[in-house]
């Protein structure tokens, strides 16, 4: 028959297993990082570069960048982000200057374009409606309008 010094250490024992576990699981999720790809299709053609931007939802810019365009597709991949919500915005450099050119009344006439393939009506949409939730890697197509 155990005695009850050996009761209590065992106790003790499945205590700090049993603490161990949860800690490692509220640990990976917790502090998970994910994987998100973005594939931009139906690129008019493949002329100049796609300049994209990642937002976390304070609208703060997370990730800016410039991709190739190869057969009317580009590809960005970003990895290391947390559980929450993100928005992009990207658009179609076509020569190559730095910003979107848009005509007379301020229409773009270079392509552009949101997370979700939102569009707003007089101007962009609004932001909330770009947000998306990232709770494991995650890939998106987006398809820019001219």
């Amino acid at each position: 028959m155990p005695s009850e010094q050996g009761l209590t250490k065992r106790n003790n024992m499945k205590r700090v297993v049993f603490f161990l576990f949860a800690f490692a699981i509220i640990s990976n999720s917790s502090f998970s990082q994910f994987t998100l790809k973005i594939n931009i299709v139906e690129i008019k053609n493949n002329t100049g570069k796609i300049m994209f931007q990642l937002f976390d939802e304070k609208q703060t810019v997370l990730k800016q960048e410039m991709g190739t365009i190869v057969e009317n597709k580009c590809s960005f991949s970003i990895s290391g982000l947390e559980p929450g919500k993100y928005a992009v915005r990207y658009y179609h450099d076509e020569n190559q200057n730095g910003k979107m050119e848009t005509n007379a009344v301020g229409k773009p006439v270079e392509g552009y374009g949101f997370s979700n393939n939102v569009t707003g009506r007089f101007g962009p949409p609004s932001f909330d409606k770009w947000l998306f939730e990232i709770t494991s890697d995650k890939e998106i197509t987006l398809r820019p309008a001219y």
